[in-house]
């Protein structure tokens, strides 16, 4: 066993650990178990937010998505601090309308607010569907770090089976205090070394950050601008727009973890309120794309292009190291969405009788969907950046619903809302399975919601003119 997977190995272990330590017995309470009884104090809650911004994505998909399109990866920057400005406002209220009504997921949120079980449960369908594509981007992480910085495939498939076998035992153990506990460390151990990375490759490779723009503009000047066939300022700011609503109306159903966790709508304030100017931090994996363009050949997966640079660079125990952030920077994302994925099915998609019953059967989800992203990740991977645009995509359409219902109760009725939510989901996978992620360069998701938004209005309208509610 070489060095640099044997530190890898011991990583995933020690991560883990961490991980069952955030809770020293089990619980039979699923409240607890996912939102930890609502009383994270602002600095906890930072580490879980901060937490999402690091994924398998940045670490990976991101400088892959330089090496391909330039500086069209930039969109990533804009949609993160404008979402949180968006969250400033809309988070506390929804935390405010769960402490009051017992929320634990969107489903829970929007079952109650159009006084419909049917929305709920056809919601959580809609967002599990669109969610698993991202717990798979986190999987295929696992298995692609140790493929590229040993060289062995087969242990790309160990790494990942064994990788998923680890978050489904400390998030059963622990939930979202299991999750909190390993955000500490990966929030640290990926800023310390996506930091470092950024400067140590430029400078290795090109001279310093300054010598690779230079020779950038000489060398690819097409990678500086908005004009990279499938990435132009179309791609770029209609990906931004769905990210951005995605994101900042809380769309993805993980979200809802950290925000109900909080213990008072003014931590989650002060942790929005700084958290934009934290997102500079993701510019850093685009330094390294960047510096791939002129090293590496056009032929290299794109993805691996950040491991591939630190393999020729680096020796193995620090290959190791760099192996663990980003194995941490896929796990940890993988298990807060493995919860949010089980109390959607567990609160709204699946009656229960019992709490009991509702409480094994959100851990046999876990279970479940983990396999299920493990085998998605083995017989069907994905360009990474291409999974998490289709996430954006279909779960945009949820969106118009959770607006709506923000500020009043069934502001219409459930049904217009349900069909303008799933003309908008039919519109985004038939496009996406005909076109991709993008058609003539338009996210697939503005198709769709144009068709959801024009539903509901039309909806609405109708409703007016019979006097319904």
């Amino acid at each position: 066993m070489s060095t640099t997977l044997a530190i890898a190995l011991a990583g995933m272990a020690v991560i883990a650990l961490c991980g069952m330590l955030g809770r020293r017995r089990p619980s039979g309470d699923l409240a607890d178990w996912t939102v930890g009884g609502r009383n994270f104090g602002a600095a906890t809650v930072w580490f879980l937010q901060a937490g999402e911004i690091f994924t398998a994505f940045t670490f990976l998909g991101l400088v892959g998505l330089v090496f391909t399109g330039g500086v069209a990866a930039l969109y990533v920057v804009p949609y993160l601090a404008v979402g949180y400005i968006l969250l400033f406002f809309v988070g506390p209220r929804i935390w405010r309308l769960g402490k009051e009504r017992g929320y634990l997921t969107q489903g829970d949120f929007l079952a109650d607010r159009y006084g419909s079980r049917a929305l709920g449960a056809v919601s959580a369908v809609f967002a599990l569907l669109f969610l698993f594509p991202y717990l798979q981007l986190q999987i295929t992480g696992l298995g692609l770090v140790l493929e590229l910085v040993t060289g062995d495939a087969a242990s790309g498939a160990v790494s990942m089976a064994a990788g998923t076998a680890l978050v489904v035992v400390f998030v059963l153990w622990a939930g979202v205090r299991g999750v909190v506990a390993t955000a500490y460390l990966k929030d640290a151990v990926t800023l310390l070394v996506i930091g470092a990375l950024a400067v140590a490759v430029p400078v290795h490779y090109a001279g310093g950050v300054g010598r690779v723009f230079e020779r950038l503009a000489a060398e690819r000047p097409e990678l500086l601008t908005l004009q990279v066939d499938g990435a132009g300022p179309v791609w770029f700011f209609s990906s931004a727009l769905v990210s951005v609503l995605g994101f900042g109306l809380m769309g993805l159903p993980f979200l809802w973890n950290s925000v109900l966790s909080a213990g008072s709508a003014r931590a989650l304030r002060r942790n929005y309120a700084f958290l934009p100017l934290f997102t500079v931090v993701v510019a850093f994996p685009m330094v390294i794309g960047f510096t791939a363009v002129l090293v590496l050949s056009e032929d290299t997966e794109p993805n691996g292009s950040l491991l591939t640079l630190v393999r020729e660079m680096l020796p193995e125990p620090l290959v190791g190291v760099v192996a663990v952030a980003a194995l941490i920077a896929s796990m940890v994302p993988a298990a807060s969405m493995a919860i949010g994925v089980s109390t959607l099915v567990a609160r709204n998609v699946v009656p229960a009788r019992s709490l009991r019953a509702q409480f094994w059967t959100n851990h046999a989800t876990v279970v479940a969907a983990c396999l299920a992203a493990l085998l998605l990740a083995l017989l069907r991977p994905d360009l990474l950046a291409n999974l998490i645009l289709l996430t954006y995509a279909g779960l945009v359409q949820i969106t118009p619903a959770i607006a709506l219902a923000l500020w009043r109760r069934r502001p219409v009725h459930p049904w217009v809302v349900l069909a303008g939510m799933t003309a908008g989901v039919a519109v985004t996978l038939a496009l996406s399975a005909v076109y991709g992620a993008a058609i003539a360069d338009v996210n697939a998701g503005l198709y769709g919601l144009a068709a959801n938004l024009a539903v509901v209005g039309a909806g609405a309208l109708v409703q007016r003119a019979s006097g319904r509610t």
